[in-house]
């Protein structure tokens, strides 16, 4: 028990590779009393159950083909039932201090945050892209915002990332939970949501995680693919928040003149990468016109359209 919130680690798996013993161990030593450890193994064919369960974790499994971003966390929150406070991890989440899960959980001494997210920190060996992805989208500057931010931050008003989150259950309730509707972007809408509510978000620094991935050009196009047909599912957002173009701009010039300065050799990738970003997000306008077989293929979560 922390300042009287108790709260649960809940953690979506599948085949979670040779990062996830570590990224347990990260957990177990942690300084603040956890109520309850759960995963939901989406049908892992490796040892990724036995791992978790050798640290203490309840584990239900469901089937590969039913796994969903939204409706498998929801599925988490409900087998936390008696606890204030939902943690998410990845598993390729790695918990960067023994105080992580306790500066998270200290968000919510403050009645109004409905919903708190911590730093993302790029792994030790993390190549120039991915490193600066994560500088620019998780600075060393903590805030709290509210609905009443929506001015000046825009559509950016609602980021967050279940990659480390933590929510208040009752809040998350309140907005109906996660929807299982959208391909992605669970966190994102219950933020906006919430905020929509009256509910404040935090972004707590002092709370951080490793995790950052290189993709591949092929990666990078499926993962804007995606992120074009959840703007779409979710209109919604671009309409109460703006479009996300301004935020887009931003990002571009930034990762060129960090490149420029810290690794030039990297300047061809990093065009040939925004390249495929670009592309990738203009098709997914389109996604409702394209055959169920291509859609697979173009998506990095083709289990969404089976």
């Amino acid at each position: 028990m922390l300042n009287n919130l108790t709260f649960s680690i809940l953690i979506p798996t599948y085949n979670a590779g040779d990062e996830w013993a570590t990224s347990l161990q990260a957990i177990t030593l942690q300084t603040a009393h956890i109520s309850h450890k759960i995963i939901v193994d989406s049908g892992s064919t490796d040892n990724t159950v036995k791992i978790a369960e050798g640290f203490g974790f309840k584990v239900v499994s469901i089937p590969q083909h039913q796994f969903n971003h939204g409706a498998t966390r929801q599925l988490l929150v409900e087998l936390s039932k008696d606890v204030d406070i939902c943690i998410f991890l990845t598993q390729d989440a790695i918990l960067v201090s023994p105080d992580s899960l306790e500066n998270i959980v200290k968000a919510f001494d403050d009645p109004m945050v409905g919903i708190a997210y911590g730093r993302q920190l790029p792994h030790k060996n993390a190549k120039p892209l991915e490193t600066h992805a994560r500088l620019f989208n998780y600075p060393d500057k903590a805030e709290v915002v509210s609905i009443a931010d929506v001015d000046k931050k825009g559509f950016k008003v609602f980021f967050c990332s279940n990659s480390f989150s933590a929510y208040r259950r009752t809040a998350l309730l309140d907005v109906g939970g996660f929807s299982s509707d959208s391909i992605m972007g669970e966190d994102a809408i219950v933020a906006a949501k919430m905020l929509e509510q009256g509910f404040k978000k935090a972004y707590i620094t002092d709370a951080a995680v490793y995790h950052s991935h290189t993709y591949t050009l092929s990666e990078e196009f499926k993962r804007y693919f995606d992120t074009r047909v959840f703007h779409e599912q979710n209109k919604w957002l671009i309409k109460n928040y703006g479009k996300p173009t301004g935020e887009g701009l931003k990002f571009v010039k930034s990762e060129i003149r960090y490149i420029y300065k810290s690794d030039p050799k990297y300047l061809f990738k990093s065009i040939a990468s925004l390249g495929a970003k670009w592309l990738g997000y203009k098709i997914g306008k389109f996604y409702n016109n394209i055959p169920l077989f291509l859609l697979r293929k173009l998506s990095m979560h083709g289990y969404y359209w089976e």
